[in-house]
């Protein structure tokens, strides 16, 4: 019989997340350069790998003209409609950049990985609701 490894599965989802931020980082930059916009690709920055996870977003890129684009990545196995989690400091960001941050949702990664990419108002989309609770004394 396997015993769930809590610390285990934490370790899985973070080397899966990472893996997931590096294939947009390199989308990004391939659609940048496809763009030509060569200027751009080389500003394209993964900022959840070198500031640390608390910026609301984990990639910085730019639109096609310019613009800033703040990207969160979402990265699972199953299929398109796997639920996924949002931090309340990502959904804040979300409400305060609205025009500029976008969720990548990698789904189906491996071999034959795809992505969509969601946009604020988050609501109109999915289904937001609460799964943890912080309690404190």
């Amino acid at each position: 019989m396997r015993t769930f490894d809590p610390a285990e599965r934490d370790e899985r989802n973070r080397s899966l997340g990472r893996a997931g931020e590096e294939f947009v980082v390199e989308v990004e930059e391939r659609r940048l350069l496809g763009a030509g916009r060569r200027d751009l690709m080389g500003k394209v920055r993964w900022v959840a790998r070198d500031d640390g996870d608390g910026a609301g977003y984990d990639i910085r890129s730019f639109e096609d003209d310019g613009r800033e684009t703040l990207i969160e990545v979402k990265t699972t196995r199953g299929a398109r409609t796997t639920p996924f989690y949002l931090t309340r400091n990502e959904l804040a960001v979300a409400g305060e950049r609205p025009d500029a941050w976008r969720i990548y949702r990698v789904f189906e990664f491996g071999e034959a990985s795809r992505i969509f990419t969601l946009k604020p108002p988050l609501e109109e989309t999915v289904s937001l609701s609460p799964a943890t609770w912080s309690a404190s004394f």
